[in-house]
């Protein structure tokens, strides 16, 4: 049982909220990053670089003290201001190609540790603790976890219902994305939402694994700290944008390899030969079109390789997921990756665009062989998670990215 509740975000005024309203702060290279610095003094930006003005380094606690400043100046300029009543969130994106939407909302940090809501890939430590240290500092939460449930007709229609009506939000970006915001908070459609959330036996996180994991840290540490905790405080909570399975894409990412672990190309490919059949489509761009079937780019040549099933056992979820078999056949044994999220050897680029980059990036010189595959389904991602098993880093990239700002959770 998913425990979802409405909650009153802090929100851009409407004629602001296209200009206020960011991508996620990692999205931007350094110029553009300066460019809407310099010529947008709306955008949330200014609030998670409060310090770049000045043009010199300061501590990670001096700069969260500074975010919490720079975000209360917002306030005081009414250029966010906060809902009267709780409210779920509608909020559409629509890109050239599809159009996804779900639901904002308050979700719990007791349903993370009861593993209600669960997790399919690993976190840092490191970044836990320093995403802990930024909320409990700054006081708010901008950017919500992306948590994916099973299509549900009861919450579909109460969407379509708002969809017909005008958005708090109509807007179009720069990257021919149109995003529209409507607020729900009539209370019946509050309660029937809710309730339908309540027969979802499990959330699982598509994206925001740090976001989340830090969030619920904290919750427990100033539940530790109150003496007067009832359950019910904001912290108890952190903000997700819930959308079906259905609209959730997947995409995978290729593997870059700088060197062959001191064997030549001959004594690879016999290495590999004895685990896959081995094509040669020469300059011919390959991407693979089933389950356990790899390109791969060595040599200024395109390769097929294609599992034997004699050879490669199957155990369990884990082991069917091609990220995996192609560490446990080949990163691992021949090439000796054995640390595949801090070794410098291997590369991961997202694949959204197409097999060409396995071939480009090898081309000049910086790496030596390229891994494609076929991303992992959603299925493939619920069958690891629910066998209690992580996936390996860099096995997913998950659409949609989203904005910040357009709600803000208070702690």
């Amino acid at each position: 049982m998913a425990i979802v509740k409405p909650f009153k975000a802090v929100r851009p005024s409407r004629d602001k909220a296209a200009l206020v309203s960011s991508k996620s702060y990692e999205a931007y290279t350094p110029a553009e990053l300066g460019a809407k610095l310099n010529f947008n003094p709306f955008s949330f930006l200014h609030i998670l670089n409060p310090d770049y003005k000045y043009h010199q380094e300061v501590s990670s606690e001096q700069r969260f003290q500074l975010v919490h400043k720079k975000y209360s100046e917002f306030k005081s300029n009414a250029y966010f201001t906060k809902d009267d009543k709780p409210a779920f969130y509608i909020y559409q994106n629509n890109t050239p190609t599809k159009s996804y939407c779900g639901i904002i909302s308050a979700t719990a940090a007791e349903d993370y540790h009861n593993n209600v809501i669960k997790k399919h890939e690993d976190t840092l430590q490191k970044r836990e603790v320093l995403f802990e240290k930024y909320l409990k500092k700054t006081g708010f939460n901008a950017e919500p976890v992306l948590l994916t449930y099973p299509d549900n007709d009861v919450i579909e229609n109460i969407i379509k219902k708002h969809q017909l009506e005008r958005p708090e939000y109509e807007f179009a970006t720069t990257d021919k994305n149109t995003h529209f915001l409507w607020v729900i908070n009539h209370e019946e459609e509050i309660n029937l939402i809710s309730e339908a959330f309540k027969n979802v036996a499990t959330l699982y996180i598509a994206d925001g694994h740090h976001r989340t994991t830090s969030s619920c840290l904290l919750a427990k540490k100033l539940a530790a700290e109150n003496k007067n905790h009832t359950g019910n405080e904001a912290y108890n909570y952190f903000m997700s944008y819930l959308l079906p399975e259905s609209q959730v894409d997947i995409y995978e990412f290729n593997r870059f390899i700088r060197d062959l672990n001191g064997l030549t190309s001959t004594q690879f490919l016999e290495e590999l030969g004895k685990v896959f059949q081995i094509k040669k489509k020469h300059q011919e761009i390959f991407k693979p079109s089933e389950k356990n079937e790899f390109s791969m780019y060595l040599d200024g040549e395109f390769y097929a390789l294609s599992l034997k099933d004699s050879i490669y056992k199957i155990t369990d979820e884990l082991s069917k997921l091609d990220a995996q078999i192609l560490f446990t056949t080949v990163l691992k044994p021949i090439l000796g990756i054995n640390d595949i999220r801090n070794d410098s050897k291997i590369v991961y680029s997202q694949n959204k665009s197409g097999s060409l980059e396995l071939k480009t990036k090898v081309d000049t010189g910086e790496f030596k062989v390229s891994f494609g595959m076929l991303p992992a389904t959603i299925d493939e991602l619920k069958n690891i998670v629910d066998a209690d098993l992580l996936m390996p880093p860099k096995t997913t990239f998950i659409e949609p990215k989203l904005r910040s700002a357009l709600t803000i959770y208070e702690l």
